[in-house]
Parts: structure tokens; sequence; C-alpha cells
């Protein structure tokens, strides 16, 4: 594979010019127990709507959601975000990947905010944290009030696993790519973490037939915005569309000059999108 390429794809997932940083947040981090498991979590804002956000693979709070965090609040929107099981802050344990990895962070992510005594929120989930979010929704429809997805998919396609594999071996990288994810983990942890993430993957396209939470598509009833980069190498643009095409009152928009990471490289115009679509009138969907 190309350095260009490389650099294309694996920027979706590591720190270079305009994807992923490592920004230090004027938050204070804290940790709250959830079924067992200690998870690291910020919350920033006191406005009236409450958006819970999900990172993507091996994504944390400082590294998916800097921009969030510090804008957001200015536009009446409490903010909460936290560091999925095994990933960023919320370990130990180490990251667990069973076929149901993503539904369980569902599970755990509904039970933290329970916890922390928000009874209706919304759902920001990017990448991985977009699955999950699709099958909270689907499970606790009660507690979700609206949700955006961006670089997220309901299965795994064929082509899909092509491109996950294409940067499977991290000592491909560039170290310029690697370091930030290095400085997180450690190099073995990070290693092993993304090959597992690629193999879960892998495995459950071959024996799930790639089915990640097309059932739960059905389920999801509160208003639904996808956003999506028109050259996001990771998730082809079947992904949006399909999640368009099923779930109930959504809606599409594509950002033409977006990759995989618009939240974070058009920030301004991206945050500016999700609050007028968070604030907008139940009734008018």
């Amino acid at each position: 594979m190309s350095a260009a390429v490389m650099r294309r794809i694996c920027g979706v997932t590591c720190a270079i010019s305009g994807t992923r940083s490592i920004h230090i947040s004027p938050i204070c981090a804290e940790q709250v127990m959830v079924d067992g498991l200690s998870l690291n979590y910020q919350v920033a804002g006191d406005g009236t709507k409450v958006a819970l956000c999900l990172p993507g693979a091996l994504g944390t709070i400082e590294s998916d959601f800097a921009p969030q965090l510090k804008n957001l609040p200015n536009h009446g929107i409490k903010v909460v975000c936290w560091d999925p099981p095994g990933y960023g802050k919320s370990r130990p344990p180490p990251r667990n990947y069973t076929m149901d990895f993503l539904r369980n962070d569902a599970t755990i992510a509904a039970n933290m905010m329970k916890n922390l005594g928000y009874n209706k929120y919304s759902l920001l989930g990017w990448s991985d944290g977009g699955i999950s979010a699709m099958m909270l929704a689907a499970t606790f429809p009660q507690h979700v009030e609206r949700m955006v997805l961006w670089g997220s998919n309901a299965y795994v396609a064929e082509e899909d696993v092509k491109i996950y594999n294409g940067i499977r071996d991290v000592n491909k990288w560039s170290e310029r790519m690697r370091a930030p994810l290095e400085a997180v983990y450690g190099k073995e942890y990070f290693k092993a973490a993304w090959e597992g993430w690629v193999d879960i993957l892998t495995k459950i396209f071959k024996e799930k037939d790639g089915d990640l939470c097309r059932e739960d598509l059905a389920k999801i009833s509160c208003p639904t915005l996808i956003v999506h980069g028109a050259k996001d190498p990771m998730v082809p643009l079947y992904h949006p569309h399909y999640l368009r095409d099923n779930i109930k009152n959504s809606q599409l928009i594509m950002m033409e000059n977006g990759k995989h990471n618009i939240h974070l490289r058009f920030a301004e115009e991206f945050n500016k999108i999700i609050s007028e679509f968070l604030h907008k009138d139940s009734s008018l969907a």
C-alpha cells in the first residue's frame, strides 16, 4: 500500500493533519462505576439539551470530541462524553472484542447515563460509536430524544473487510500516524487492540453475514440526522444511504469535501448543523 493511501485511510484513525489529535480539555475527567466497570467521562456545559457523544474505534474523549466539548455548550447543549470500556482511561480491564461488543457498549452507555441522572438525551455517534448509538436508540427509545450519526454503518460488506485488513498491520503505518495512539495505549496494547478490532469485524462478516444492527433500524423512533463525508475512505457511500432508507424519520446531509473525520476537520460547520438539529422542534421532526 502506498504512503499516500496509508495517509488517506489511516488518517481516519490516527492523529495526523486534520484528523484525530489529542487535545487537553479544560473539563476535568471523572470516573463512574457501571456494571462493575470504572468508566471515564466528561461533562461540559449546562444547557437544557443533553447529548451523549460515542467515539469510534480506539477513540477517546480527547481524541474524538474536543471541538464538540469546547463549542456545543455555547449553543445550549450539555455534552457528555465517555471512553468506552477498554478504551482511553476506561481501563483496566482491556477491550474485550466479542461478537456483541458494540451492543454491550450501547447497554453500558445507557446504564451510565441512568447512573449519572440523565433520563432523556440525544446521541452523537461517530463510526463505531454510531453503531452503538443505533443499538441504544432501538433498545432504549424512551430515553433518546434525537440522534446524529456520521461515518457509521449497519453491516459489514466485503469491500469494508478489504479496507480494514488493508490497514491491520500497524507496523506499516508511519511513525507520525502511530505515535498519538501509542501515546495513549502503549505500543503493545495499541497493536493488539487495533488487530482485535479488524479481526472481530472480519469474523462478523464471515459468521453473521456482516450484520451489526440491521434489525435495530426499524425499531429506531427518534428523529435521526445522518451526516456523511462524500470522500470517506473508511465508510463507502452505500452505508449512509442504507441508513437513510431504513431508519424512519431520518435525513441525510452530505459534506462534499468531507472524509471520515468531518466533525474534526469541519468542526464549525458540523457543530452548527447538529446544534440546529438538536434544537429543532420535535413536532417538526
